[in-house]
């Protein structure tokens, strides 16, 4: 599988407006975007490796990813990581 590099035109979720940036209980209505998505490591990659600290971004929220980056803190970029795993 490769990865895509303009992985925003191809999201599942480009064309919705504010519904990935909800809180609480919302966010597992987001998150079901995210799991038919063909760009979700990609996505996931943008905002773990420019630390976004808002919304659902390949199918985790900012508590999520948080929790992931401390367990992983040498992590320089996610892209590596994501990449090998998809």
């Amino acid at each position: 599988m490769s990865w895509d590099d303009n992985w925003s035109a191809s999201a599942a979720c480009r064309n919705t407006s504010d519904e990935l940036f909800v809180k609480g209980a919302e966010q597992n209505r987001a998150k079901q975007v995210c799991g038919r998505c063909v760009v979700k490591a990609e996505c996931l990659a943008e905002a773990l490796d420019n630390r976004i600290e808002w919304g659902v971004w390949g199918g985790m929220t900012e508590r999520e990813r948080r929790a992931l980056l401390r367990r992983r803190p040498n992590v320089t970029t996610w892209r590596s990581v994501l990449q090998v795993a998809v």
